[in-house]
Parts: structure tokens; C-alpha cells; sequence
């Protein structure tokens, strides 16, 4: 890809950018704090509380640290090791550092952040490549490319706040030994890492353009906007989550990194964990570039979509606020995160102040200490905030959407929650999931995306790094709840052709609160097989919670064994089904993830309709699907194949059906009923449904009878060919003729 290059240009004593007619003499600071801010935030000082709350947190932490001194040790460690938090906790110590300074003009702070810039100058035009050899870019402090990046982007806001303090030499001997040398280092000495579209390169991206805009240096703004051009490389190996580094032809650049991963709704590929991660990244080089580069109109790219991209990681969390594990992700990591906080303040402060984002910063507790934390916590003092409304929504995949998506399905003021997956495959972060679900009440999971596998910063566990149980397990297709033929993972479970395909919304219809429906179909995980999903969130007037139903179809060109697991969170109760468990455990398989799964018990149904019922958070749950006397039901817990206790011992139902080419799967998930240990009472422990059953199924419809214990009745018609809202459907069930419009039909036949 051509680089487009800007021209510095110079005239007599002063120098002219010939863009925008900027001067190259700009004030300080100007990325994230400006001067016009630190004037308004100094004179608002006392009288905005929840800003003078986040000013006195963050006044007593760095006061803590500079009472410690400063140390900057000879890297050695992983995540989690000594030298690695140190380093860490510096460079947010140092940003922290520069925003007292400015705001409380107390010249101490800048003393420590010149100090320690210092000593990192001793050191760095000396220090060797990062010890630790795993990544595939290593860094100088850290052991890879990203924390080096993640240093800079920090450092650069230190930097910025004492610029004007510095003397000229000062200035000169960082900036010649340290600030562009770093820079350097992590953009064109490694571009196997920042020359790629990925939330790494975004680091390094936003690194290299803040500290290009501080000193104002028009090439490193270029490189950063725009990428390295002549990098040489054409196949970089693989990166540390162990996805292709494919660079021949790809954009690169920051602004790639935001046509790319994002889709026009704002969802980013990769997932929301990730999502989360990045958000710092890019809103914060965003804002400095909105703030010393207008010209790029940075808010207004790709039709706003970074502002956007904030409700869209909100819409992706549960009513605790936790994001949806898709792909790799931990699971309790939420947006009280300090990168959501940063997100949630700058889309206020440049999104056209939405009063929703208002609710977001006061459950946060904290603001950003600049322009638009100011604006958000005086938003607050002025009552201004209105509760942010989660509704149900499809949320695209891909740079032009068109590459599938999730569907979320809420229910009230988040009493169920379906999420259901039908997207690409998000990077080297994404899992062989196609067709996924999960399910939440209210802040409870009830069916589980396992999520990653990995202990964040816990130097014990691999440094704290991915473990090879994610790509082991977590990342294989029977991790989750979705369809798995012949013991082997969509795709194979290979990145290069996943990375090629991505299943096809079907519809989405979220226009009747009590019938909502999302439906999707995947062609190319199996060869030769279609899997199509569709799921309803239905409340009925009898029921006092919805439930959903779950039909997945299937059509092969050839017999195949099909396994459905449902990754229950919980204690078994009951199950209408006999089974055994074996005296002595073994592994379900032996690759593709089935070798991390213990068979606990095996049975086989005697009815049509086989019924788990389980206890979870004090609440009850009971999942009925339709089944042969063919079928196994198998119980199945994870943790096998592994020694060291990486994974969670979590438990499953799984439906398998063996010598099946075309077929059929339907379920009903029901939370219902409430048990108190306090007062020992059992509410509603039963479940309210009493049969479901397919009561026809061909290649152009499916139709699925509903039972409530109760009598009450109700028919939920697909149709499997035609999505259109407008087309016209006739069926004939047992002599009865329904007719009806759109892609599915739904009626109480028997109130």
C-alpha cells in the first residue's frame, strides 16, 4: 500500500507544516490535556465532586509511589514478574504524574517524571532485546512488543505535560536517546508486529503518533496513521495467541486498524474483551489528534464509528456490566475497567454528550482527570444522567458488515439474555464457535461461553501468557454450545480457512418484546453440511419467566455423528433419564478438545423429550429437547488431560446422535422458580414445560409444538428457505392450513 507522506516545510526563523496551516510551535500539553482545559478544570476544582473524588484517588497513589522512589530495573520477567509489573506501574504512575503537575502546579511531579525519563535514557540506548523469548516481537522493557507500546502511549502524556518545564537540551537528549529510538524499535524494527491489522499494532499505532505529535514530528504521525511502507515481509510466522501473521498486501496503519476490524455498527472482530482493550488505544490517540490534528477529522471516520463503537462494547455486557466472553476473553473483566472509563468519558465529551454515558461514569465511579472527564463529571453534578437502556440488538461483523455478527435478545430489564453468535472469525483471538450460544439472568450465567484459557498477570500459570489449553480447548468448537460433527472442530480448527468464512444472518426480528427471534445458517465449517440455528425468546402470559427455544437443523450430503452440548453452570437436580456413570474416568476423545473432557455418565432416553433440571445462584433452570431412543445423553465434565489445573471443572449435557445425515435438534431453555438458603424454601422447582415435539420438518419448513404443564399450548413455524418479511407461506400440520407472512409464524393455540 502507497503511504501518503506530509511535507514539512521551513520558512526563515519559524516553521510551516503545510497542512492545515498548522505552526509547528504548539503549545503544551495538547494530547489529552489541553491548556484551555487545565484552565477550566483548575478554576472547577471543589465543585465538581466526582472529579475532585477521582483527583484526591489519584493524587494519593502517586504520592505513595514517589515516596518509594523511583526504580527502573533490568528486565528479566513475564507478566506478573517483578521487573514486568515495575515497568508497568511506572509508566501509569508517570501519566498520572503529568496530570497532577498540570492541574495542581506542583513542580514535584514533574521532578519525578523528568528523573525517571532519565534514568530510562541511561538505560535504554544499552538495553538488549527482552530476555524472554516466546514472542513473536520482543521488546526492550517489556517481553513483547505490545507493553513496549503500551509504555509509549503513557509515556507520551508524562511527556506532553512537561514539555514547556523542560529545558531545549533536556528535551533533545530524550528525545534523541530514548522517545525516538523507542518509537523506532516498536514500528520499523519490528513490523512483523506494528505493520498488521490487530489490537497489538493498534498499541503501537497510537504509541508512535503521540509521541510524534508531542514533538512534533510529521513523519512518526505519518507511520503511525498509515504504517510502515516497504516492510519486506510476506509471512511473519505465527503470532503469541498462535494466529498467522499474514502481511503481503494488507493494510496497516491506524486508520486501517479502524476500517478493518470494526464494523459499521461498531462491533470489533475480535470480541468484546478485546474490544475493551483497544478502546484506550483508540480513543485516546483519537482525542489527540482531534486536539493538535483536526485536520484528520478523526471523530467523523469511517461515519464516526470509534464514538460508536463505545455504546456498542456496552450493549456487549450483562447486567452486571461484565462483557460477553466471545472469543478469547475473561470473564468478569467489565466496564469499570480503566480503558471503558477513558472510552465512556471521550465519547460524552465528542460524541454529542449522550446523558445515557452519564449513568455508565457514575457506576464507574471514577473520570478521566482532563477535558472530557471534566465534562462528564459536571454532566453529573448538573443531574443531567439518564439510565443506559440496554435493548435487543443484531450487531454486525466485519469492515462493511457483511460478515456475519451476534445477535443479542433481552427480555425486560435484562431478566434473560440470549447471546448468539454467528460471526467471523475475529482475528487470531477468535474461537471455532460457529453458531454459539449463551445465556444470562439478570448478571448469572446459566449456559456458558468458556471464554480464554488464561490467568491474566499471574506470573505462576505460563507468566501469566495464553495457555496451550486455549488453542488446546478453549478455542475448540466442543468448548461451546453449538453443533460438532465426527469429533472435529469448524474448519479443522484451522485459522487460515476459518479466517476465510463466516456464517449468514438469517433474520432478526426483535419488533414483538414477547416473540423475539434471531436465526442463522453456517455453510462452510463442515463441508458438505449446513447447520441452521434459530432462536426464540418467547414469554408466555402462563410462564413467569420467558424462556427460549432452540431449533438446529442440519443437512449433510452423508451420515455423520452429531454432538449439542449444553455447558450448564451449576448443581444437577433431577434428570428424567437414566444414565450411568463409569467407575473409573476416561477421556471422551483424544484431540480437537474431547480430550479434555471427562464422560462422567451415559445414557440412553426412553421418552421423547429427555429433561435436565439444575440449581444455580439460587435459581432454577431445566433444558427439555427433543431426542430418539438412538441417541446418548452423556455428562461430561472438563479437566481432563490436565495436570496442572489450567482448566475449570465445569459440566455439560451432550446430545449425540450417530449415523444421522439430515436431523433435526429443538430444545426449550426455562429458568424458572427461586430457592433461599436462608429460609429453605423451593419455589417453582419444576419445570412449567411439559412436551416439546417437531411436528413437521422438511427443507422448507419446520414446525414445533410447545406444551406448558398447564394445557396451554403454542406452534412456533420456520420457514427454512425464504426470510423475506413479505413472502406469503401456506403449511398444512394434521389437516389444519396455517398461512402467514415473514419468516416464521408463532401462535397460542390453546390459551
Amino acid at each position: 500500500m502507497g503511504m501518503l507522506r506530509y511535507v514539512r516545510g521551513v520558512v526563515l526563523a519559524g516553521c510551516l507544516l503545510l497542512i492545515s496551516n498548522q505552526i509547528c510551535s504548539q503549545e503544551h500539553p495538547s494530547l489529552v490535556l489541553t491548556k484551555e482545559g487545565v484552565q477550566k478544570i483548575r478554576a472547577e476544582l471543589g465543585n465538581v465532586p466526582l472529579f475532585d473524588a477521582s483527583l484526591k484517588k489519584l493524587k494519593e497513589e502517586v504520592d505513595a509511589e514517589i515516596a518509594l522512589g523511583i526504580d527502573t530495573p533490568i528486565p528479566k520477567d513475564f507478566s506478573g514478574g517483578y521487573t514486568h509489573e515495575r515497568h508497568k506501574k511506572n509508566f501509569v504512575i508517570l501519566q498520572k504524574a503529568g496530570v497532577l503537575f498540570q492541574i495542581l502546579e506542583d513542580e514535584k511531579y514533574a521532578h519525578y517524571i523528568k528523573d525517571m525519563l532519565f534514568q530510562y535514557e541511561g538505560m535504554y540506548k544499552d538495553l538488549p532485546l527482552h530476555p524472554k523469548e516466546r514472542s513473536y516481537a520482543r521488546g526492550k522493557l517489556f517481553w513483547q512488543c505490545l507493553n513496549d507500546s503500551n509504555w509509549l502511549v503513557y509515556v507520551s502524556q508524562a511527556y506532553d505535560c512537561i514539555y514547556d518545564w523542560l529545558t531545549k537540551k533536556e528535551r533533545k537528549q530524550l528525545e534523541k536517546n530514548l522517545l525516538r529510538p523507542f518509537a523506532d524499535f516498536i514500528s520499523i524494527e519490528n513490523p512483523q508486529f506494528y505493520n498488521r491489522v490487530h489490537n497489538h499494532s493498534t498499541w503501537g499505532n497510537a504509541a508512535v503518533g503521540m509521541i510524534g505529535l508531542v514533538m512534533d514530528d510529521d513523519e512518526l504521525v505519518d507511520r503511525a496513521l498509515y504504517g510502515i511502507e516497504d516492510d519486506g515481509l510476506e509471512i511473519g510466522g505465527k503470532d503469541n495467541d498462535g494466529g498467522t501473521i499474514k502481511i503481503e498486501g494488507q493494510k496497516s496503519g491506524f486508520l486501517a486498524n479502524v476500517d478493518e476490524p470494526f464494523s459499521p455498527d461498531g462491533y470489533y472482530t475480535e470480541g468484546p474483551y478485546y474490544q475493551r482493550y483497544a478502546m484506550y488505544p483508540f480513543l485516546i490517540f483519537a482525542q489527540a489528534l482531534h486536539n493538535v490534528r483536526p485536520d484528520v477529522k478523526i471523530f467523523e471516520y469511517k461515519d464516526s464509528v470509534l464514538l460508536k463503537s463505545v455504546k456498542t462494547l456496552i450493549d456487549l455486557s450483562d447486567a452486571d456490566g461484565e462483557f460477553f466472553a466471545l472469543n478469547d476473553g475473561q470473564k468478569g473483566m467489565s466496564y469499570a475497567s480503566n480503558q471503558v472509563v477513558s472510552a465512556v468519558d471521550i465519547a460524552y465529551n465528542f460524541g454529542g454528550k449522550d446523558p445515557q454515558f452519564l449513568s455508565i461514569a457514575e457506576k464507574q465511579g471514577q473520570v478521566l482527570l482532563d477535558d472530557s472527564g471534566l465534562a462528564v463529571a459536571m454532566g453529573i453534578r448538573d443531574g443531567k444522567a439518564k439510565p443506559f437502556i440496554k435493548e435487543s440488538v443484531n450487531l454486525t461483523d466485519g469492515s462493511d458488515g457483511k460478515q456475519g455478527g451476534v445477535g443479542i435478545l433481552r427480555y425486560g430489564n435484562e431478566d434473560l439474555t440470549l447471546v448468539f453468535k454467528y460471526a467471523a472469525q475475529g482475528l487470531s483471538h477468535g474461537h471455532y464457535d460457529k453458531l454459539s450460544f449463551s445465556m444470562f439472568e439478570k448478571g448469572d450465567e446459566l449456559l456458558q461461553d468458556y471464554g480464554l484459557a488464561r490467568f491474566v498477570n499471574i506470573g505462576q500459570k505460563g507468566g501469566g501468557n495464553y495457555l496451550k489449553e486455549n488453542t488446546t480447548w478453549a478455542k475448540q468448537s466442543i468448548a461451546h454450545n453449538t453443533l460438532v460433527q465426527n469429533e472435529t472442530s469448524h474448519f479443522k480448527g484451522e485459522y487460515e480457512i476459518g479466517s476465510q468464512h463466516h456464517s449468514e444472518l438469517y433474520f432478526f426480528d426483535a419488533s414483538n418484546k414477547e416473540v423475539q427471534v434471531v436465526s442463522a445458517k453456517e455453510k462452510s465449517a463442515y463441508p458438505g453440511t449446513e447447520m441452521h440455528r434459530t432462536m426464540a425468546m418467547i414469554k408466555w402470559p402462563h410462564f413467569k419467566k420467558p424462556f427460549v427455544l432452540d431449533i438446529m437443523k442440519v443437512n449433510s450430503e452423508k451420515e455423520n455423528q452429531y454432538d449439542l452440548p449444553f455447558y450448564f453452570l451449576g448443581q444437577v437436580i433431577e434428570a428424567n433419564f437414566e444414565y450411568k456413570a463409569p467407575t473409573m474416568l476416561h477421556a471422551l476423545g483424544k484431540e480437537n478438545g474431547y480430550q479434555h473432557l471427562w464422560l462422567e455418565g451415559k445414557g440412553v432416553p426412553t421418552l421423547d423429550n429427555a429433561k435436565l433440571l439444575w440449581l444455580n445462584q439460587g435459581k432454577f433452570y431445566s433444558l427439555t429437547t427433543t431426542v430418539n431412543n438412538m441417541d446418548e445423553l452423556l455428562f461430561t465434565r472438563i479437566g481432563a488431560n490436565d495436570p496442572q489445573f489450567n482448566l475449570r471443572r465445569d459440566a455439560a449435557l451432550m446430545i449425540r446422535r450417530k449415523n444421522t445425515a439430515n436431523t433435526v435438534f429443538v430444545s426449550v431453555i426455562e429458568p424458572h422458580g427461586s430457592y433461599s438458603p436462608v429460609s429453605e424454601l423451593a419455589l417453582d422447582s419444576n419445570s412449567n414445560i411439559a412436551h416439546i415435539e417437531v411436528l413437521f420438518d422438511d427443507d422448507n419448513y419446520t414446525a414445533v409444538s410447545i406444551e406448558g404443564v398447564g394445557g396451554h399450548k403454542a406452534l412456533f413455524i420456520l420457514s427454512n428457505r425464504e426470510a423475506l418479511k413479505t413472502e406469503e407461506h401456506k403449511l398444512q400440520i394434521n389437516d389444519k392450513e396455517y398461512q402467514w407472512n415473514g419468516p416464521f409464524y408463532y401462535i397460542i393455540t390453546n390459551k
